[in-house]
């Protein structure tokens, strides 16, 4: 075997080096792509698993580790369904590429509460436009029948009024509710629409000695005098049936007002039960209420917003809600 001079050796050691200096450089950019691709799984909005051909995670991003539990329920040959993991609604894809399989988990919970709401808003508007016309003529026989009727038994017809005049207003409701709020805006005087609030709490009925406070100042609104008449009347009779379910024999309503440049401010207390699930105070169709249709302060909150302003719950003392409609 002939010796290596020092030509080839010199040779050798460059072409080594040069190898060398290419692998150092391959595996840079090995390193950068698998860094890019794994900030590209970061930065999607779902959680993502990539496995290997034995079923193995090879690879996932944070959303896919916080999610850790729901990975186990998710089947690798299965593609585009829905799984439901702690009350969360998640669609799931599937796809592969060579040996690897790409799992994904949107969270669609949201759209389909929306979904859900949409649906139950058309059923609710057709039963509505459906009860409505027998509704109406209970109504009206109902005052034919007051006028008829032996003075003991006019007890008996007007508490069938009540009850009628509680289905007409989740009816108008939830026609409103189906259709949308648009206020047809004009001015009119505080006086007008607190004598209508007063003639509406009279009419829906209560069993306790309840005193209603209401602002002392008289004052000019530029809105919808229904809209608004609806929105405190949701409120009023919430704060009634409230302190229906109290246990004092007597209770207390009371709204009190402030402006400033902006807005009129109505701050509505009632010394009735506290609310025990706040979370779902504006959430249509679920109600804190027995009694409750869940769409009263989702539509108060949709009217206030019709003018500009909005409505919130108080957090202190005393249990409350604020109302702001923009001057």
């Amino acid at each position: 075997m002939s010796a290596i001079s020092s030509e080839e050796l010199n040779l050798l050691i460059e072409q080594t080096y040069k190898v060398e200096k290419e692998f150092s450089e391959l595996r840079a950019s090995y390193m950068h792509l698998q860094d890019t691709v794994e900030e590209v799984v970061e930065f999607l909005p779902n959680a993502i698993w990539i496995l290997d051909k034995n079923g193995d995670i090879f690879l996932q991003n944070s959303q896919a580790k916080s999610l850790g539990k729901l990975f186990l329920l998710l089947e690798s040959k299965k593609n585009d369904y829905e799984v439901t993991f702690n009350t969360k609604s998640y669609l799931v894809k599937s796809s592969s590429y060579k040996e690897k399989i790409m799992l994904s988990a949107t969270d669609i919970t949201e759209q389909k509460r929306k979904e859900n709401l949409a649906i139950m808003g058309q059923m609710a508007a057709h039963l509505s436009h459906e009860i409505r016309n027998p509704i109406g003529s209970i109504s009206l026989l109902s005052s034919t029948l007051k006028k008829r009727v032996m003075p003991e038994n006019i007890a008996i017809v007007e508490e069938i009024q009540k009850s009628v005049s509680r289905i007409e207003r989740i009816i108008k409701a939830t026609l409103m509710f189906s259709k949308g709020v648009h206020a047809n805006k004009a001015s009119f005087m505080w006086g007008e629409l607190q004598d209508a609030l007063n003639m509406s709490v009279g009419y829906y009925g209560y069993t306790k000695e309840i005193t209603f406070i209401f602002p002392e100042k008289n004052f000019e609104i530029n809105a919808d005098k229904d809209l608004l008449e609806m929105l405190f009347s949701n409120f009023l009779t919430n704060a009634i049936d409230a302190i229906e379910l109290d246990d004092n024999e007597s209770g207390e309503v009371e709204m009190v007002y402030d402006r400033d440049e902006k807005f009129h401010k109505f701050r509505i207390y009632d010394s009735g039960i506290m609310i025990e699930n706040t979370k779902e105070l504006f959430e249509a169709f679920k109600s804190t209420k027995v009694k409750g249709n869940g769409l009263g302060l989702v539509l108060s909150r949709q009217i206030a917003s019709a003018h500009g302003g909005s409505v919130e719950f108080l957090l202190g003392d005393r249990k409350g809600f604020e109302i702001k409609l923009a001057i």
